[in-house]
C-alpha cells in the first residue's frame, strides 16, 4: 500500500460524449498513451455519455469492462454539452480533473503541459486556440467576436478564444461543484471561481471522424446563456433603448413647434407611422430581454436536478457512488449505497 509520501497523484479525465462512436477507441488510445507517459500520475478515465443513440455507449462499455481505469456515466437522456461535463467533475475522485472533448480537436497531448503548470502551483490551466484547422472563417470569426464582446460585458475575465479544454485541481473543481445553476457556461463558472489560473497555447485539430454537434442554432444558444448568465448589460441596454426613444420623442416635438411657428404643413401620416413602428421595435427588444432573465429566474426556482444517471460502469460502482446522484457536492459525500 503507498503511503501519503509516495502515493502518485490521481489525474482524472472527463470526456463528454455524444453520438461519437467512429473515434471512441482513437481517443481512448491517445489519452491512455499520454497519461502512462507522465511519471508518478495515475489516471482515471470518465466518459460521459449525454444520451448516445448510435453505438457511443456500448462502446465505452466495452473499454471500461476491459481496463478498470475507465468509467462511464450513461446519463437518462440527451441534457446537453456543459450538463454532460458538471456530471463528469461531480464523479471525478482526481486530485486534479481535466476536462477534454472526445471529437480529438482538443489534442490529448497538452494534457502534459497541464499537469506541469498544476505542478508549479496553478489551481486551473486552459488552453488557448492559437489555431483553428478545420473549421470555416466564418466560424472562427464568429468564435473571436463573441469572445470579445463576452469580455467587454462581463466584470468576470473571461479568456478569449477558451472552450472548456482544461486542468483544474481539487480544490477548484470542488468549487466548481457548488455551483448548481442550471443554464450553465462552464467556461464562465470556472473563471469566476478564480484562484491562480494560467493558460497553455495549442493549435486545434480537425475533428477526427463524424459531424459537429455544435451548429449554428446551438451556437448561438450557448452565446446567450454565456451573455445572460455573466453580465445584466443587456437589460441596461433595454432601458438605454427606452432613453433613446423618448429623447428622439422631445426632439421631434420641438420641431413640430418650430415647423407649426413657420407656418410649414406637416400631412404627418408618415411621420406617425415611423414613430409607430421604431417605438414598438423598442418595446419588443426590451421585453424579448426581459424575457431572456425571466425565463432563467423561472429554470432556477423549478429546482429540479442537472441531470439523472440512468447507469455506471466501472471503478465509479464500487466508489460509494449512486447512480441518482445529482445534487451539488461530490459523489458518495452523502453515503450513498453503490449500485
Amino acid at each position: 500500500m503507498d503511503t501519503p509520501a509516495t502515493r502518485k497523484s490521481l489525474i482524472s479525465i472527463v470526456g463528454p460524449v455524444f453520438n461519437e462512436a467512429e473515434l471512441i477507441d482513437e481517443f481512448f488510445r491517445r489519452t491512455q498513451a499520454v497519461m502512462d507517459s507522465l511519471p508518478a500520475r495515475d489516471f482515471e478515465l470518465i466518459f460521459v455519455d449525454d444520451g448516445s443513440t448510435d453505438g457511443s455507449y456500448e462502446r465505452m462499455a466495452a473499454i471500461a469492462a476491459a481496463d478498470p481505469r475507465v468509467s462511464v456515466v450513461r446519463l437518462s437522456r440527451n441534457f446537453g454539452h456543459q450538463i454532460a461535463i458538471t456530471a463528469g467533475v461531480d464523479h471525478a475522485r482526481g486530485d486534479a480533473v481535466v476536462i477534454i472533448d472526445t471529437d480529438l480537436q482538443d489534442p490529448p497531448e497538452v494534457i502534459e503541459s497541464f499537469v506541469q503548470k498544476w505542478d508549479d502551483g496553478c489551481e486551473v490551466v486552459y488552453g488557448v486556440r492559437e489555431r483553428r484547422a478545420g473549421e470555416t472563417r466564418g466560424k472562427q470569426l464568429t468564435a473571436s467576436y463573441f469572445y470579445r464582446v463576452l469580455r467587454a460585458l462581463t466584470k468576470i475575465d473571461i479568456p478569449a478564444d477558451v472552450g472548456d479544454f482544461r486542468l483544474m485541481s481539487a480544490r477548484a473543481a470542488s468549487h466548481f461543484r457548488r455551483l448548481r445553476e442550471r443554464d450553465r457556461f462552464v467556461r464562465g463558472l470556472v473563471s469566476w471561481i478564480g484562484f491562480r489560473q494560467e493558460a497553455v497555447l495549442y493549435a486545434r485539430d480537425p475533428r477526427y471522424a463524424g459531424d459537429t454537434k455544435y451548429p449554428y442554432r446551438k451556437m448561438i444558444r450557448f452565446a446567450m446563456d454565456g451573455i445572460t448568465s455573466f453580465s445584466s448589460v443587456p437589460l441596461k441596454f433595454a432601458s438605454w433603448l427606452g432613453y433613446m426613444a423618448s429623447l428622439l420623442a422631445f426632439i421631434y416635438l420641438a420641431s413640430v413647434f418650430v415647423q407649426k411657428a413657420l407656418g410649414y404643413t406637416v400631412p404627418g401620416f408618415a411621420t406617425i407611422m415611423v414613430a409607430i413602428l421604431f417605438l414598438g421595435g423598442v418595446q419588443l427588444i426590451s421585453l424579448g430581454i426581459i424575457g431572456e432573465y425571466i425565463g432563467r429566474i423561472y429554470n432556477e426556482t423549478k429546482a429540479r436536478p442537472l441531470y439523472i444517471v440512468e447507469r455506471l460502469h466501472g471503478a465509479l460502482t464500487t466508489a460509494g457512488t449512486s447512480p441518482d446522484d445529482t445534487t451539488a457536492g461530490p459523489p458518495g459525500s452523502r453515503g450513498e449505497t453503490p449500485i
